[in-house]
């Protein structure tokens, strides 16, 4: 919980800060710090947008969602509950068009053909990712290559991993600490994400098309459980709980891409749920806000939102 005290200290800070840099505009997305920024802003009549990415907006946004002049989110129906206007513009994500699939597979030294599972446990390692696909690895190696974003502290042992298979499998895993802007190719190469369900790894498997085995983060009010169900229930992803996860499900799961049915119409399923211009929608907003003019209507932020670069 926030102290009060000092978010109240932070009020006449906020203020000051308002007053130097004479902002034309305020952009948050949200957290307790932000609501001494918002009241500032709001007293100093400089309009502010707040962009929520989780499907429930945690309780700092809905704090603050009566001192923004306008939201956006990341969800279909995120918006019932706050005040307008509210917009869904996606979540902001990384550019991923253009990329090609077979250069992007040579970048990550994959195999160039053939199933690629990617598993990934978001920006913290996840021992129970990790230990389900140690439990595994010489078994999902006969059906498909597996590129697996270890973390920092599973790297080493996911190396001597490696060295300890076949020479004939060794090839077809690789493992890494963490990816900067290689996740982008990451994301086009493989065929199935296994992962966590935070906003921006949904949105990104969405806007190339990539079915999802999604292992929602049990804690922080299940955020991540009503995130993955939009995309669960439009067919794009399925849901192992975390206490469910071991190597067995992660084998039973991993069957999909034997099913080329399925994967093709996970795969649609997925891409139909996209929208990979979410920072445009979002600056529209923002830009409309900064010059003072009427904000757009949510018909053209939900277009913009959809489009292809």
């Amino acid at each position: 919980m926030a102290d009060p005290l000092r978010l109240g200290a932070s009020l006449p800070q906020a203020l000051a800060l308002i007053a130097r840099w004479r902002p034309r505009a305020v952009f948050t997305t949200g957290g307790y710090v932000s609501i001494p920024v918002l009241t500032a802003a709001a007293a100093a009549a400089v309009p502010s947008l707040v962009w929520a990415g989780d499907r429930i907006p945690g309780r700092s946004i809905r704090a603050t969602a009566r001192l923004a002049s306008a939201l956006a989110v990341s969800f279909e129906g995120s918006c019932e509950g706050l005040p307008q206007p509210c917009f869904v513009t996606g979540t902001p994500i990384r550019r991923l068009a253009g990329i090609d699939r077979t250069v992007a597979r040579e970048r990550l030294k994959l195999p160039a053909t053939g199933p690629l599972l990617l598993v990934f446990g978001g920006s913290q390692a996840v021992r129970s990712l990790n230990e389900a696909v140690a439990g595994t690895l010489s078994q999902l190696l006969e059906r498909t290559a597996v590129l697996h974003i270890t973390g920092d502290s599973a790297y080493e042992e996911a190396l001597q991993r490696r060295e300890a298979l076949p020479e004939a499998q060794q090839g077809r895993y690789r493992a890494y600490p963490s990816l900067g802007d290689e996740m982008a190719d990451a994301l086009v190469a493989a065929d199935l994400l296994v992962g966590r369900a935070g906003s921006s790894t949904l949105a990104e498997a969405a806007a190339v098309g990539l079915p999802l085995i999604v292992i929602p983060y049990p804690y922080a009010a299940a955020h991540q459980a009503a995130n993955a169900r939009e995309l669960v229930d439009a067919g794009a992803a399925m849901v192992i709980a975390d206490e469910d996860l071991d190597a067995t499900a992660l084998l039973d799961a991993s069957r999909i891409l034997e099913d080329r049915a399925r994967l093709t119409a996970m795969s649609s399923a997925s891409r139909a749920q996209a929208r990979p211009a979410a920072a445009r929608a979002v600056a529209e907003l923002l830009q409309a806000l900064a010059e003072r003019c009427p904000l757009p209507a949510p018909d053209r932020i939900e277009r913009i939102s959809r489009e292809v670069a």
